[in-house]
């Protein structure tokens, strides 16, 4: 019978049909019980069988060979399936197979070859009594079946009945069911079952042999004794070799003597201890913890010059007092090859590249780079650690970033440490002066180890947003280099060269679909960010190209030029209106500040109203920004007859300060001379200069004293179009280090009292 037979095929998964075997059939798809609906209404009821090749929701591969089945009884199941119960008929080979037509597959049926003579009734012989022993040993198969198997007369009905009846994989009964030739068929089963035999006779001499360790009180060991018994059987003595393989590792791991005496002394406890007790594996844990960190493995030093500087220029746009203090200390280490007590902290405003940094000087050192934050952290053991005796005690987050940095000499980044925490659970920043004091830190106690960890080939680099919470004592373990935050041409160089591309990158676009123009970059900066650094700089430039890949998705025409008419369309309108320049005004004077977003202007307003001489202060101003009014006031009400005033303007007059912005809280010695200024004009009712701007403590004397943050302030003053500036002249050697780009933007008057200040002013 070698015509083809068009007929439905079902494809299955894990499972096997062959002939002569009654099987019953689980479907649940909706298109396969649509095809056995077909068959069953067929006249004869004929099915295809095929088992399927491939896994998971692959394309459908189908074996070549399946088997024939006639449906002898169908059923529904509970979930709507549908369950049969089949018989096979034939083998058969699948010709033509089209999955858009499950109904009609060419099959051609190929019965096997039925070979005769007395080597296949001697392999027949054979498998029956191979079976007979399986069906004894396994205790599964009744010897009423086996029997009546004996009987059976067609050698290939034999066959198929005992493939059926093994524990094979579904790969290995379609191998089975592939085989064209009686002979062939009866020899592989044969092999099968003799292989069969091997695997439950080691089962059952692995069963006995732990059974025979086994006491009434060991009886809650049963299964780590049975692992032990597979291991030796393997040539593994389990616990013996698990106490010398740690005894290597400790070896190996390099250790002080200290440590390798604490590690032998845990590992003699162990082999001492039961396996699965709860001790034995916080024994274990520790000792690994131990052997797992770097005690002398270290990375060496590239310490060029050149190098350093192009890894720096490639990452990072400006911060040139930075690159150079960072390139002597490069300079000094490959002098003296190790620096002691270099303990180096960038302090700087959200986003200016503190932490990517650390990155760089790792690079360049060719060091790995490992960072912790400490953030929120308030826990003493977050840094040293918890006792090991403790339940899922860990080493503190030190010695955690040193396993996992495998060298002992790093870029350590402590992140945040101006957020540092404390309370009843401990002082975290007390914990850091052993790890960043030079002369502790090479003897470094964590809870947990109980052995010193020598730290002093790490490069800590600590990072914080403001000096004023740091802690006196952890500061001063510390060398602070300040980032100042960026002006307009360093971010839009930056977002030049270093944030369109990457976002291009991010989001998929190219220089083909997208270009920003810089009038509108400058305007991103100017109107849609205030910041010091470049965060949200990159997160409107990340908007604009999310709109493109969003066009460029749906095929539309790309190759936009976003200029500074259209921003609007691509990221909405102005999210920060800068204060403006006033006109001018009396008893409004401008001053400068400095905040963690920046510089900034700040127009402090005067106003003289009848009452009994109160000063009042608006606009939520710190207690130093009190004093300061307070202290403008009284020097005007000791010089008022200098400046032509009623001395005795005070006693009728209520004195009002404020602030504008009064949601944004302020505090800052620095508008001293500002408030002075705004104050006397409301008395003299004389305006000051709009074009001018100031910042500078004052004495009650009068003295101007210098003031911080000047780059900010200066760019600040820049950016809102002031020409001229007033600082204090001991902040001279300030603005001389300035970049000649800021400074020749700007004339600058130094003042050394108030009245040089109010002789410019007015």
């Amino acid at each position: 019978m070698n015509e083809y037979i068009k007929i439905p095929t079902l494809p299955v998964r894990e499972l096997v049909v062959f002939p002569y075997i009654e099987i019953a059939i689980i479907v649940n798809d909706e298109k396969l019980t649509e095809i056995v609906d077909v068959a069953a209404k067929r006249e004869d009821r004929l099915l295809f069988v095929v088992p399927q090749t491939n896994k998971g929701n692959d394309k459908l591969k189908l074996g070549k060979y399946g088997t024939l089945v006639r449906i002898e009884q169908l059923g529904k199941t509970e979930n709507n399936g549908i369950k049969i119960l089949v018989k096979g008929y034939s083998r058969a080979k699948l010709v033509n197979f089209r999955e858009e037509d499950y109904f009609n597959s060419d099959i051609v049926v190929e019965q096997i070859k039925m070979n005769r003579g007395k080597y296949v009734e001697v392999l027949a012989r054979e498998l029956i009594k191979n079976f007979e022993q399986y069906a004894v040993k396994r205790g599964n198969i009744s010897p009423e079946f086996v029997l009546d198997l004996s009987q059976t007369k067609k050698f290939d009905k034999l066959a198929y009945i005992v493939v059926s009846n093994l524990p094979l994989r579904a790969d290995e009964k379609r191998k089975v069911l592939e085989i064209d030739n009686l002979k062939e068929l009866l020899f592989e089963l044969n092999n099968i079952l003799l292989k069969e035999l091997e695997y439950i006779e080691l089962e059952q001499k692995i069963e006995r042999s732990v059974k025979a360790q086994l006491s009434e009180g060991q009886k809650q060991y049963y299964l780590k004794e049975q692992l032990k018994a597979i291991q030796k059987e393997l040539g593994d003595d389990g616990t013996g070799n698990d106490i010398e393989y740690l005894e290597d590792r400790i070896f190996k791991a390099n250790m002080p003597e200290e440590a390798e005496e604490k590690a032998l002394g845990e590992l003699k406890k162990l082999s001492k201890m039961m396996p699965i007790s709860p001790e034995a594996a916080v024994t274990r844990t520790y000792i690994e913890w131990l052997c797992d960190l770097p005690w002398a493995s270290r990375t060496e030093d590239n310490l060029n010059i050149e190098h350093a500087k192009k890894i720096l220029n490639k990452n990072h746009f400006g911060l040139e007092k930075v690159k150079e203090r960072l390139l002597e200390y490069l300079a000094v280490m490959k002098l003296v090859k190790r620096i002691k007590g270099q303990i180096i902290c960038f302090v700087g405003a959200p986003g200016v590249g503190k932490t990517s940094l650390g990155r760089s000087i790792a690079e360049a050192l060719g060091r790995r780079f490992v960072r912790i934050s400490l953030g929120g952290v308030h826990d003493e053991a977050e840094i040293r650690g918890h006792r090991k005796t403790y339940v899922g005690a860990l080493p503190g987050k030190i010695i955690q970033q040193m396993k996992y940095a495998e060298t002992r000499n790093p870029v350590f980044l402590l992140d945040e440490v101006d957020k540092i925490g404390k309370d009843f659970r401990g002082d975290p920043a007390s914990a850091l002066l052993e790890v960043l004091d030079p002369e502790l830190n090479n003897t470094f106690m964590d809870h947990y180890l109980e052995v010193p960890y020598d730290l002093s080939d790490v490069l800590f680099i600590v990072t914080a947003n403001t000096i004023h919470t740091i802690p006196p004592a952890l500061l001063d373990r510390m060398e602070v280099i300040y980032l100042p935050g960026y002006m307009l041409y360093e971010k839009m160089n930056i977002a030049k060269y270093f944030l369109i591309p990457k976002e291009f990158k991010n989001n998929g676009i190219t220089v083909k679909d997208l270009k920003i123009e810089d009038d509108a970059l400058e305007k991103i900066v100017m109107e849609y960010t205030y910041e010091a650094g470049v965060r949200n700089l990159q997160r409107e430039i990340a908007k604009i190209c999310r709109k493109i890949a969003m066009k460029k998705v749906k095929n539309q025409k790309t190759g936009i030029v976003v200029t500074k008419s259209n921003l609007k369309k691509y990221i909405g309108a102005p999210k920060f209106i800068q204060t403006d320049i006033i006109k001018r005004r009396i008893g409004v004077a401008t001053g400068l500040a400095w905040t963690e977003n920046g510089g900034d202007i700040l127009n402090i307003e005067v106003v003289l109203v009848p009452g009994q001489g109160n000063l009042i202060l608006t606009g939520q101003l710190g207690d130093v920004m009190q004093e300061s009014c307070k202290g403008a006031l009284t020097y005007i009400r000791k010089n008022s007859k200098k400046y032509k005033i009623n001395e005795n303007f005070y006693k009728k007059n209520d004195i009002h300060i404020h602030v504008p912005e009064g949601a944004v809280p302020k505090d800052g010695p620095s508008a001293g001379i500002t408030i002075a200024s705004a104050i006397l004009s409301a008395l003299i009712k004389k305006p000051t200069r709009a074009d001018i701007a100031m910042t500078g403590e004052i004495t009650i004397t009068g003295e101007v004293l210098p003031i911080g943050g000047l780059q900010e302030k200066i760019v600040a003053a820049q950016l809102r179009g002031i020409k001229e500036v007033i600082i204090p002249k001991k902040n001279k050697a300030d603005f001389a280090e300035l970049p000649k780009r800021t400074k020749s933007a700007i004339k600058v008057h130094y003042v050394s009292t108030l009245d040089e200040v109010l002789k410019l002013v007015f």
